[in-house]
């Protein structure tokens, strides 16, 4: 049990750096949002459609967090800028599926580039190993983020520990 301070410290050092990396990329795509003319949750909308390809306006209202109604607006709004198109699933005419147009894809990584240059430079200096660990580490934080986010659309404000 000797090194149980060391722990504590190492792991209450973790939590800081999480706390202030979530922060710090808030603010990040806040500043991006701005300056290509969108809501964060514009951002975060075509954000995910880039990595999933196509969704159900359902879909993403799960992934921004976002009423139905408010979903709506916004595709309405991203389909008037020309990012996105919005057409009736064939198999199911009452759902929506959302597309970010590719030839916007171009302008919405652009300013992401040097962070991405410079978060490759970084990534660069670690071994297969340690990426290995990094991505198994944000897959179990993006579970939790799900879990706690679906515990908290279910109205369950308990608090627990595992």
């Amino acid at each position: 049990m000797l090194h149980e301070p060391a722990r504590a410290s190492a792991t209450a050092d973790l939590m800081r750096a999480g706390r202030e990396t979530a922060r710090l990329s808030m603010v990040f795509r806040y500043a991006i949002a701005e300056r290509l003319g969108l809501t964060v949750s514009d951002l975060e909308c075509l954000d995910y459609l880039a990595d999933v390809g196509s969704a159900t306006a359902g879909q993403v209202a799960e992934r921004t967090n976002l009423t139905t109604g408010a979903v709506t607006s916004m595709l309405r709004r991203l389909q008037q800028a020309g990012y996105v198109t919005a057409d009736r699933d064939p198999a199911d005419r009452r759902r929506v599926i959302v597309t970010l147009r590719p030839e916007r894809s171009a302008e919405l990584e652009r300013p992401y580039e040097r962070f991405a240059e410079r978060a490759e430079r970084l990534i660069e200096g670690y071994s297969v190993e340690e990426v290995e660990l990094l991505v198994r580490h944000y897959d179990r934080m993006q579970a939790m983020y799900l879990a706690e986010l679906d515990r908290l659309r279910n109205g369950d404000s308990a608090q627990r520990s595992s």
